[in-house]
């Protein structure tokens, strides 16, 4: 059964959705050296339009939140209008689509931006390689002042604001993955003892302030923001966080927000801290429109909107594999499976 999946869906006054199906944020790696989204972007992205809403893919809000090589930004004109290409073109074809605004943290590298610091909250080093690159090791971060945290803020709304001069119906913040406002989220990286650590309050303190200082920018309507309190991704787990999330969860539900993004890699694992599913977690502490992800099909997806676990599906591979995966799922044809060879190609 998917028929709920093709219900349109009201996120706000301002924004009404074709349906229940969204295309999650997929990174790929695709801009080009000066991290300018590319005609071959735009193409990529229209070809997915018949999605209820589609999430871009994960787009740096400053040259020091870079971790991988070729990801886009938002920070310069060329950039700005790089982007603009792409929203016009899911315009024409009738989609939505969002931008996911990003600072990888402690997972960034100096040697992306010619710099010599990496910024997060606590001096607590991620261990490995950087990925696509395995020949650059990840060095220690510097905590940020509390000055360039500010600044910080004002960079994500600016961010925000650059957004919707692109073109994008609204932006995603990540929040979620191990990337710096997660980082600020969890004990392991966050180590701090000034009003960013130590205490719930504290701890998701960064978080609400770039939350706020968006939705001032651009209404928060056209603000959405991706957690992932049991998705533990270049840090470990610590029970603790339970914590954190339990206070963080009930500010968030006051800002309403376009919509909450659950960001787990699968949605079955158990979590001993959460008490089961990342998502009923979530659920039970957050009533507003929620997104779920994590191993589904259309089918298990629309089963979990039934059983009221969230609000709406976002798919991630299968729409890397299936440009047309909509109209697939539309007409219960099998949806082509997706492989790795298909990471260095848009289609």
């Amino acid at each position: 059964m998917t028929e709920r999946l093709f219900q349109p869906y009201r996120l706000n006054s301002l924004i009404t959705l074709q349906n229940k199906l969204l295309m999650a944020p997929l990174t790929r790696c695709m801009a080009d050296d000066n991290l300018v989204p590319t005609e071959e972007m735009a193409k990529y992205y229209a070809r997915r339009a018949d999605s209820g809403l589609i999430i871009s893919e994960a787009t740096i809000i400053r040259p020091d939140g870079q971790g991988y090589p070729n990801t886009p930004g938002l920070f310069s004109p060329e950039q700005i209008d790089g982007w603009r290409k792409v929203t016009d073109a899911v315009h024409e074809k009738g989609g939505k689509i969002f931008a996911q605004l990003w600072h990888t943290g402690r997972v960034a590298h100096p040697h992306f931006y010619n710099g010599d610091v990496v910024l997060a909250p606590s001096a607590e080093t991620v261990e490995g390689t950087v990925p696509r690159m395995r020949e650059l090791t990840y060095i220690t971060p510097t905590p940020a002042t509390h000055e360039q945290i500010q600044q910080l803020v004002l960079d994500y709304a600016q961010a925000a604001a650059n957004a919707i001069d692109a073109g994008f119906d609204g932006v995603e913040i990540h929040g979620a993955n191990g990337y710096l406002i997660d980082q600020f989220l969890h004990y392991d990286s966050n180590k701090r003892t000034d009003q960013y650590g130590q205490s719930p309050e504290n701890m998701s303190r960064f978080a609400l302030e770039v939350v706020d200082a968006i939705a001032a920018r651009i209404g928060n309507e056209r603000t959405a923001l991706r957690i992932s309190p049991g998705a533990y991704f270049n840090m470990a787990p610590d029970a603790r966080d339970t914590a954190v999330f339990d206070y963080f969860l009930p500010e968030l539900e006051k800002r309403r927000l376009a919509y909450l993004h659950i960001g787990i890699f699968d949605d079955e694992m158990q979590f001993e801290h959460l008490g089961g599913r990342a998502s009923d977690y979530v659920r039970t502490r957050y009533n507003q429109t929620l997104v779920g992800n994590g191993g589904f099909t259309a089918s298990s997806g629309d089963t979990a909107i039934a059983e009221n676990r969230f609000d709406l599906l976002a798919i991630g591979r299968p729409f890397i594999a299936n440009p047309d995966y909509v109209a697939k799922v539309k007409s219960k044809q099998e949806p082509v499976p997706y492989n790795e060879d298909m990471l260095s190609t848009l289609y």
